[in-house]
């Protein structure tokens, strides 16, 4: 479990709504295109409806305990009792105060992690027109990488009989985002050996990225370094070490 713990309040008032169907038609449909496009987000919001779950649970398991005390033994198979659940502002209340000490089941991510979740998003892809017929299985998997059915590209491209850099790097991404950097950096780090490759810059970012949220700091700056790309100067700002 990776949460976040800098979520805000009006974060987790959005998931409340999200969770309690309380959302209006725009909201909602915009919610669930960040769901599908933003892998992080999707982590997030389910860390924490699995927190809020935990918090009820607890809350239930103590209110029984208490309803016990008052009741002879003989008569807890005879008497159901009434539990009250929480309300769930309450849930979410009590949520913000532990996310807000960062002591969220002590699963706290480092500042490498924060960064890397706050600055990976998946590379948009290529258009898709399909005009040409030669590429059709590269853009045919493309469609489905644009979809964030990065399994399906993946298997796609991997069947190709020929690579290129653009395969490779588009492969390289496509792990990234199905949370599988280790497949990810040696597509990436093939991508980059090509100096004229049209991707190079967002190739180095993303092995930038990759390197930070592993923890190899020297590496991550290397690529960023290299890259041209504006957000990549910016979170060599970030970075600290």
């Amino acid at each position: 479990m990776n949460i976040n713990s800098n979520i805000s309040q009006e974060q987790l008032e959005t998931i409340e709504r999200y969770i309690t169907n309380t959302m209006i038609s725009e909201e909602l449909n915009a919610f669930k295109t960040q769901l599908e496009n933003n892998p992080d987000f999707k982590i997030q919001v389910n860390d924490t409806i699995t927190l809020l779950k935990g918090i009820e649970a607890q809350s239930l398991k103590e209110q029984l305990n208490e309803f016990h005390k008052d009741i002879p033994k003989q008569e807890l198979i005879k008497k159901t009792p009434k539990i009250h659940y929480l309300k769930f502002r309450k849930l979410v209340a009590a949520a913000a105060i532990i996310i807000a000490l960062g002591s969220f089941w002590h699963f706290r991510p480092t500042s490498s992690e924060r960064l890397y979740s706050k600055y990976f998003y998946p590379d948009p892809g290529l258009p898709t027109t399909m005009s040409n017929t030669s590429n059709f299985e590269f853009y045919d998997a493309m469609v489905n990488y644009k979809q964030g059915d990065y399994k399906i590209a993946i298997k796609k491209w991997k069947a190709l009989p020929s690579k290129n850099d653009t395969i490779n790097y588009f492969l390289g991404v496509a792990y990234l985002a199905d949370k599988n950097e280790a497949k990810s950096i040696p597509l990436l780090e093939q991508s980059i050996q090509n100096k004229e490759f049209p991707l190079v810059s967002d190739a180095h970012y993303y092995l930038g990225l990759v390197y930070l949220k592993q923890g190899n700091i020297e590496k991550a700056k290397k690529n960023l370094k290299i890259s041209n790309l504006k957000k990549s100067k910016t979170l060599l700002s970030e970075i600290k070490n």
